[in-house]
């Protein structure tokens, strides 16, 4: 099982540490805008690449809406992975957004 937050809930927590936040957005919307410093895994391919991932670190997966990552949630939780899913995701964020992909991991 897996838990979920809104994305205000997000944007408080990045402010108090430096969190780990998995953008499984396709390419192109990844352009439009990200947060800082997240790990793009497009959910095209997440399966095949998921194993970059450690399983002892705390996962917050976002997406545009919030269903993508619940489904990658899904997924990850169930094979023992520390995640939690972004409702609303990029759709709603209100924090500091980032164009240039140089910052993403």
């Amino acid at each position: 099982m897996y838990k979920t937050i809104l994305t205000n809930e997000l944007e408080q927590l990045m402010k108090k540490s430096d969190l780990k936040i998995i953008d499984v957005r396709e390419n192109e919307e990844l352009e439009e805008g990200h947060i800082k410093g997240v790990i793009h895994m497009p959910i095209s391919s997440f399966v095949k690449n998921m194993h970059k991932i450690n399983k002892d670190d705390h996962y917050y997966v976002i997406c545009r809406t919030g269903n993508r990552s619940g489904e990658v949630c899904q997924v990850l939780s169930k094979i023992g992975y520390k995640v939690t899913n972004v409702l609303g995701g990029m759709s709603i964020y209100q924090g500091d957004v980032e164009f240039d992909m140089d910052d993403v991991k």
